[in-house]
Formats: structure tokens, sequence, C-alpha cells
């Protein structure tokens, strides 16, 4: 699952980002002036909470020659969400929400993802563990003299593209399902409505405990789907998020729930940020002609019906 170790070697991202406390950090500027640590978390990261400690410690002994910033995933979850768990946890590091750049640029999949940048500005060292690996990547980044870094490495757009919204076409393309069948966004020349159900797979049972509202949202979504998709007037595909979910995941979940529509996983998340897709279970409607008509959010599941009614 280590999706972003081909990474390593090459120059670092170079993109302003912004804090939930509206202090802006330019990446590119730290560059050969320090090394710089990136740790991808989430609030609902069990793995990513029992790490904290061990950012915290990175952060409170960086000195002058590392930056330590705190990446959020931006995926299932609120600015409120992550204030909350910051004062609970009592972590002071500054914590940045991705927008989705930075998790296409360093090809997120799994939470926790550590990343290091040594002081030349390239990527090295990837990984999930906080172990003596990472302390080993972090010191060894930190040596060797400041230098001057040249506009070089991916040039990450300042502002994050806008989602798809109601009046706006489906993209032009297709996607592969897990049975290897091809799905026309768009619909060619079925002229049906189409619904696009985006999930995760773990939804339902990872965040049971930790997010229990949010994993009811997801069982509800479930079943409002199962219970419209006999309709042979609707196309539907339902579209899982690949953070930390590959095909045989959606697969097994497939089976669990009996899940009867045509399934993709959206391994580099282009889809989820097409649609600015940022929590599970979001559901897209679009009319025969390809056009978005509606967009069901999470606790909005009873307004699938009449949207397809309407069409």
């Amino acid at each position: 699952m280590l999706a972003g170790s081909g990474l390593v070697g090459s120059p670092a991202p170079r993109l302003v980002v912004t804090t939930i406390d509206g202090q802006r950090i330019d990446l590119a500027s730290l560059y050969g002036k320090k090394a710089v640590y990136l740790k991808f978390w989430a609030t609902w990261c069990v793995p990513c909470r029992e790490q904290m400690p061990h950012f915290q410690h990175a952060y409170e002994s960086r000195g002058k020659d590392l930056e330590v910033i705190a990446i959020n995933a931006g995926f299932n979850d609120s600015v409120a969400d992550i204030k909350t768990y910051r004062e609970r946890l009592k972590i002071s590091m500054p914590i940045v929400m991705d927008d989705g750049r930075l998790a296409e640029a360093l090809h997120l999949r799994v939470t926790p993802q550590h990343i290091v940048i040594d002081r030349s500005g390239r990527i090295s060292y990837m990984g999930h563990l906080a172990d003596a690996e990472l302390d080993a990547a972090l010191k060894s980044a930190r040596q060797g003299k400041p230098e001057a870094v040249t506009a070089r490495g991916t040039r990450v757009a300042d502002a994050p593209r806008r989602g798809l919204r109601d009046r706006d076409l489906l993209p032009d393309g297709s996607v592969h399902t897990i049975d290897d069948k091809v799905f026309t966004l768009r619909g060619g020349v079925e002229r049906r409505p189409t619904v696009l159900v985006f999930l995760s797979p773990w939804c339902e049972s990872y965040l049971a405990n930790s997010r229990p509202k949010m994993s009811q949202d997801c069982r509800a979504a479930r079943l409002a789907v199962t219970g419209l998709a006999g309709s042979t007037q609707v196309r539907w595909l339902g579209i899982a998020s690949g953070l930390w979910a590959n095909t045989d995941d959606v697969a097994d979940y497939r089976k669990k729930y009996d899940v009867g529509i045509p399934l993709t996983v959206d391994e580099s998340g282009a889809l989820f940020r097409s649609f600015g897709v940022t929590t599970t279970p979001t559901i897209v409607v679009a009319d025969a002609d390809g056009v978005i008509v509606r967009r069901v959010e999470a606790g909005q599941e009873g307004e699938l019906a009449q949207a397809l009614r309407s069409l």
C-alpha cells in the first residue's frame, strides 16, 4: 500500500498551504534551508492517534533545521473535528487540512503516511510507521549545509480545482469496474439517468466506534441505493475511495453486503477530486443528458428517491 515509495529521490511538490489557524506556509521557500517533515493523518485513524506522541515529540525537538507540519487528509473530517482532536491530544504543531493537492502530488493511499524532505528539497523517505527507520530518516535529512534551490519539482496549482456541481456535465470518460467492465460516465447513446455513489468500503465497520454517526450514514446510504437500484431505467456506479482500499477490499465489501451495483476503485482519487467529494457517502445524480441535477450528502438518503422520481 506504500504507493508513494516511487517518489523517493524526486523533487518535493511546491505549493502554498494554509493551516486551520490561517497561517500560510510556502513549502518551496523552505527547501534548501531546512528539512521538512509532513505527516498525513485523520482524526478517525486509530494508528494515527497511536503515533501522535511520537509526532508531537518530533515537533517539540525539531530545532531550527526541521519544519514539522501535520497534514490532515481532508477526508471524512471537518475543521471542527480537527480542532477538538488537537485539544484532546494536546498537540501543537501547525495543522493543514489538505484540499486534495498534496494527496494527489504525494500519491496518498493510506494514513498515517510520513514524508521526509531533505535540505535539498527532495523526498528522502516515505513510510507508515513511527519507528527507528523514520527517526533515522529525519536525522539524515537534517544534515548537510543549506543550499540554494532553483524552481524545480512539481509546481502544484495555488488553488484547488472547483468540484463539479449542479448543472455541470459529467466528465466525458470511462472507468473500469472491479469486474473489468467499461462504464462510460456520461452514458453515451444509452440516454438514461446516471447515479454515482461515492463510498468507502470500510466506513460502516471501521468507523462504527470512532464515528458512529458517519458509520450509520454509510449504512443508510447503502440501504437506500439497494432499495432503488433494481430499476433498469437508471445507470448506477459505486465509486470507492482508494484511501485504505483496493480492488480486493471492494470485492469483499460487495460480497459482505450483497451490493448489486457496478463498483470501481478510484485508486488515484481523481474522481473524488473532480467532484469535490471529501466525505462519504456522497451521491451524485445526473439526467439522461449527463447534466448533474442533484447532490445527496450524508443524512439526506431519503432525498435520493425524490431526485430519481423528478427525472
